[in-house]
């Protein structure tokens, strides 16, 4: 069994509309939504770049540009579907990952579980959620937006 890893990374500040926070392919009522060409959500897209770095398909910017009309406010569950296809495609099968989010809010404990079965039924591998804040320091710790960073293993097929 070849194994790979795959690191990704993603952020945005939050947004002056009253856009949805969208995390981890779920819907945070009553937190402000980030900016983004898509909806946003850096887990998700975090997420895509681990899975595209494990299989060395190019990152997120690549893969789904912001150049592109028919990514403009597209659900990142479209971009884990198509980036596991296109790993697939490749040669390789995603294992499991994990993702960190970063930032002061919100709570992920009480929609962890939720989460972690939304992002795992969207790639068909086990994906497992926390979440930490910086101690106010940079740009998540003064409540400016959020950060995320994910890991994974595939293997060859």
């Amino acid at each position: 069994m070849i194994g790979r890893t795959g690191i990704g990374f993603d952020a945005h500040r939050f947004s002056e509309t009253q856009r949805p926070l969208k995390l981890a392919l779920l819907t945070w009522p009553g937190e402000r939504g980030l900016e983004g060409h898509s909806d946003g959500d850096v887990v998700a897209h975090a997420l895509v770049d681990a899975i595209a770095s494990a299989g060395a398909l190019g990152d997120i910017g690549e893969l789904f540009g912001t150049d592109d009309p028919r990514h403009r406010n597209a659900d990142s569950r479209l971009f884990l579907h198509q980036v596991c296809e296109r790993l697939a495609r490749a040669g390789f099968a995603l294992q499991n990952a994990a993702v960190q989010l970063i930032g002061n809010r919100p709570a992920i404990a009480p929609r962890r579980v939720e989460a972690q079965t939304a992002l795992s039924q969207a790639v068909g591998a086990p994906v497992s959620v926390a979440a930490t804040t910086t101690d106010s320091m940079g740009f998540t710790g003064q409540g400016l937006g959020l950060a995320a960073i994910a890991t994974c293993l595939v293997t060859a097929t």
